[in-house]
């Protein structure tokens, strides 16, 4: 239950690192402690964690470029990566679907990463104003020239996700989803039942769930635990095919957030969290 095979081949652990924090305040520019934040990428083999995401908007480029001089030589390190926006400066987020584009993004994050090949390539958005076809053929096309090696899609709906495996073969999808936010129930739902990846981002509701403590601390408690660990190993037991990506700027975060690879929540208390998240969920709804 502690392993995913993406594609049905490359075998990672089911707790990913998130990289996006790699980078500096705002995603911008370089990390305040590039000490630490480089010391954060050599500990994940040590932790048996070998999935890292990413995304070329993230710096831009500095957590790719830092994941690839402290790992891009590490044959067991699976890098998921991310390209479909474009940032001229700090607070601009620009939805880029062209195809050109993406290609060009995808093998700018290849040097940086260091490989000769992608092994997780993923859309960042489905770009509204341009043909999602145009943008799916591209895709294909990265797969085909051997630029990417699996692909996945970002923030997209069940229906999204089937328009495009008429292209390519989807192995991951990337959605908000948590305890508290259930969002993606569906497309969680059809991903399992296709051995799709799913990827939820905020996994810890960017600090919600820990800073709450009342659903989790008892629980926490029981086991000796950290809400954070109970929080991710709620995800872990939630589907088979459910990889959290968690992310820290520092390597005691990240040892802590390892430690929900040995916690197992028993039926009761999964059901209880399940349940209460749920209600949580439906009243901000």
């Amino acid at each position: 239950m502690s392993r995913f095979r993406i594609g049905g081949e490359l075998d990672v652990c089911r707790l990913g690192f998130g990289a996006m924090h790699l980078s500096g305040p705002g995603l911008w520019g370089e990390p305040e402690d590039a000490d630490e934040a480089r010391r954060v990428l050599r500990r994940l083999p040590e932790l048996g964690v070998n999935l890292i995401d990413t995304a070329d908007s993230y710096g831009p480029g500095v957590s790719e470029r830092l994941i690839g001089e402290e790992l891009g030589g590490h044959r067991d390190i699976v890098v998921a990566t991310k390209a479909g926006f474009v940032r001229p400066n700090a607070d601009d987020y620009s939805v880029c679907g062209d195809p050109d584009h993406l290609r060009r993004a995808a093998e700018a994050s290849r040097a940086r990463l260091g490989v000769e090949r992608i092994d997780l390539w993923q859309l960042h958005r489905i770009d509204p104003v341009v043909s999602a076809t145009l943008q799916f053929e591209a895709i294909a096309r990265m797969i085909e020239d051997g630029v990417i090696r699996h692909a996945g899609l970002s923030h997209v709906t069940v229906a999204e996700i089937e328009a495009a495996r008429g292209y390519f073969p989807v192995a991951t999808v990337q959605n908000r989803y948590n305890l508290i936010d259930r969002a993606s129930e569906a497309v969680l739902d059809y991903c399992e039942a296709h051995a799709i990846g799913f990827m939820p981002f905020y996994p810890l509701a960017a600090g919600r769930l820990t800073r709450a403590g009342a659903v989790l601390g008892p629980i926490a408690q029981a086991h000796d635990a950290t809400a954070s660990q109970v929080a991710l190993a709620w995800l872990l037991q939630r589907s088979p095919v459910m990889l959290p990506i968690p992310g820290t700027r520092r390597v005691a975060n990240l040892e802590d957030n390892a430690g929900a690879l040995t916690l197992r929540l028993t039926d009761q208390e999964f059901a209880h969290l399940d349940a209460k998240g749920l209600a949580a969920w439906t009243s901000r709804a």
